[in-house]
């Protein structure tokens, strides 16, 4: 469908799918538009880094870049993408009034990932100790993701939860917004026949790269409220805690003696949830859908959550374990997964539904292009409805657009 067309992304960072959700879902959109004959090239102003994919490997074009030089509007020009994709809003805030301007044809996609506002927010009012105001909301974060949203042509949101705020706190118009979970393959049962069993599977698990804020706090909590009352219980029993980039004060929490294991990074994480019992995460904030449960779904892994935890991730099926949201009650269920086979089985259950159902990479796959293109048949059609989009996009044009060239020009001097 995107056969000969050249596709930019443009990344905060390189993609790191093995330790974050966000990296996994970006190298689900590039194996997207590869799959419907589309020539990929990724850029990104970061540096490095020793888990990167290699996107060579997966055939898409490597290109560095740099903030605030004519360079990237000689590369783009060069390149004439007919669909860029940025990597959350800060980059669209970088680059996408000079796609505006040298490539005004090529229509933009935002890829929120998660709304940062809405995560924002709640981490406020959590640290604060309140429940979250429609105050919470308008944060300048707020102003900039908003914006940001209202610039692009199609923005992907990856809850539907994040969907109606944005229609009904925001006001943002529904054909600016596509809903897009993680785009996940079915799970037959050559995928399910390979799972140890109850009896084969030991301890608790939790996965989550330890530099996002929530996954850190969850870890403290587990640290210093649910896992004592669940190890009261259950003796012998262990939590391994595992995730890219731990910090000298997670290691810290290293404490074998109750049982509690900093693991750190893992080279295959499906084969260590597929070998615990119960992946427990008590999210207390965040936005999103959390890769982590979906990964613990794919491995047979029942899960313990909260509230935050399973929002918007399971539409309107049975959760594939237990929800609750206080210490006392989250151990409760904690240690009924743990020792309740038929109620485990059950839950196990409920997560190859709802992946089959929810995350079918079909039918998200069809309604996409489907999306995509018709916006591309009525661009200028669709951008006119966007007056609001448009103006935003001037005043970029006419403030950030300068302040770019001015710290161009100071860059060159200063060399």
């Amino acid at each position: 469908m995107f056969s000969l067309q050249k596709i930019l992304f443009i990344g905060f960072v390189w993609p790191e799918p093995n330790s974050s959700a966000a990296g996994s879902r970006i190298v689900e959109l590039i194996n997207f538009f590869q799959s419907e004959g589309g020539e990929v090239t990724f850029a990104s102003p970061a540096t490095n880094s020793e888990y990167m994919i290699n996107l060579q490997q997966i055939g898409v074009e490597k290109v560095s870049i740099e903030l605030n030089n004519e360079s990237f509007d000689l590369f783009i020009q060069k390149l004439q993408p007919s669909i860029v994709v940025f990597d959350r809003f800060m980059i669209e805030e970088q680059f996408g009034w000079r796609i505006a301007e040298y490539c005004p044809k090529a229509l933009r996609i935002l890829d929120t990932e998660d709304l940062h506002c809405l995560r924002k927010a709640r981490q406020t009012a959590f640290k604060e100790g309140r429940g979250i105001t429609p105050v919470d909301l308008q944060s300048d974060v707020a102003k900039r993701e908003i914006a940001s949203i209202l610039r692009c042509d199609l923005s992907l949101i990856i809850s539907d939860v994040e969907i109606a705020l944005l229609k009904n706190q925001f006001n943002i118009d529904i054909s600016l917004l596509h809903y897009l979970p993680f785009m996940l393959d079915p799970m037959e049962k050559s995928d399910t026949d390979i799972w140890p069993k109850f009896e084969s599977r030991a301890h608790f698990i939790t996965v989550g790269n330890f530099l996002h804020e929530p996954n850190w706090d969850s870890v403290q909590y587990l640290n210093n409220e649910v896992w004592p009352l669940i190890r009261k219980e259950l003796s012998l029993i262990e939590l391994h805690i595992y995730g890219a980039y731990p910090s000298q004060k997670v290691i810290q929490l290293h404490n074998p003696k109750i049982g509690f294991y900093i693991m750190g990074r893992t080279q295959n994480a499906k084969n260590v949830v597929r070998n615990a019992r119960v992946c427990l995460t008590p999210l207390r904030f965040g936005a999103g859908i959390k890769g982590k449960l979906i990964e613990a779904m794919q491995c047979g892994t029942p899960s313990v959550t909260t509230d935050i935890g399973a929002e918007a991730m399971h539409g309107d099926l049975p959760w594939n374990g237990l929800i609750a949201n206080n210490a006392k009650d989250i151990a409760s269920a904690a240690i009924k997964l743990y020792k309740d086979e038929s109620l485990w089985q059950k839950a196990q259950g409920n997560g190859i539904q709802i992946i089959n159902s929810v995350y079918s990479k079909k039918r998200l796959s069809l309604e996409l292009r489907k999306h995509i293109v018709e916006i591309q048949n009525n661009l200028t059609a669709h951008r006119s409805k966007n007056f609001t989009g448009a103006m935003l996009m001037h005043h970029t044009m006419t403030s950030t657009k300068y302040m770019s060239k001015w710290i161009e020009a100071k860059n060159s001097i200063n060399q």
